[in-house]
């Protein structure tokens, strides 16, 4: 039998938006071979927006105290009232092989059967529609794809990825209260209410341990990736890069 493979876990809460993705930006750039799962949340709360989004078509920016640019794609998010997780690795590991779509399939899977064991019954959409979908606006939670995590008739969790160089970012949002700027959508508050982020995170690391299979060994960022975060951090919120074309 071959033994689990060892992860490198990074809890870091309540970080400056900028450095968040800096940070990630730093585990795809400098990663090792060594799988990263990292988990984090925002202080203060931001509005993400994705990469090839134009700033002034999403309205929701302008009642954002802090607006940031993802390295991904897809919708913007309001980082208030969710988790935020990372998985960085090299293109080649088995949790990224073949169809960039069965990627997702399986990273759906192991939130989703984490998801279950709070009393949150996720899935894919597949064909269903949702009542969180809103065609018209530049939310992520606001927009679907089959592939994406629902309950309740609505999306509760938006992933993207960003590919460069053999290696992949996944990088994802798990929504559990609502917020001013997204509106009725679904949160694990409304079935597990009072459920605090680091037992989320144990129950989360656990299911990914199981089935990917892996051990987990907490750390932190390396010299290398926190001087990177130092010298990138204001670009993410930087006026060039949020007004890109």
């Amino acid at each position: 039998m071959t033994p689990p493979e060892t992860w490198r876990l990074l809890e870091t809460y309540d970080v400056e938006p900028g450095r968040n993705m800096a940070l990630d930006e730093a585990l795809l750039l400098l990663g090792a071979e060594q799988p990263t799962l990292r988990f984090y949340t925002w202080k203060p709360e931001a509005l993400s927006l994705g990469y090839f989004q134009r700033f002034e078509d999403v309205a929701e920016r302008e009642q954002a105290s802090c607006v940031v640019r993802r390295m991904t794609g897809g919708g913007a998010i309001h980082h208030a009232n969710e988790l935020t997780f990372s998985i960085a690795a090299p293109l080649a590991h088995p949790l990224y092989r073949g169809p960039v779509a069965a990627s997702y399939e399986r990273v759906h899977a192991a939130l989703a059967a984490g998801l279950e064991r709070v009393g949150v019954r996720a899935h894919e959409r597949g064909d269903e529609a949702l009542a969180s979908d809103r065609p018209a606006s530049g939310m992520c939670f606001h927009r679907s794809t089959a592939f994406d995590l629902a309950w309740d008739g609505a999306k509760g969790v938006g992933t993207a990825q960003r590919r460069t160089g053999g290696r992949v970012l996944h990088h994802g949002s798990i929504k559990l209260g609502r917020t001013a700027l997204e509106g009725p959508i679904a949160t694990l508050w409304d079935h597990a209410p009072g459920l605090e982020i680091p037992a989320l995170v144990r129950l989360l690391t656990e299911v990914f341990a199981e089935r990917f299979p892996a051990t987990f060994e907490p750390g932190a960022p390396t010299a290398a990736e926190r001087a990177h975060a130092d010298a990138r951090s204001a670009h993410f919120t930087s006026e060039a890069f949020l007004l890109r074309r």
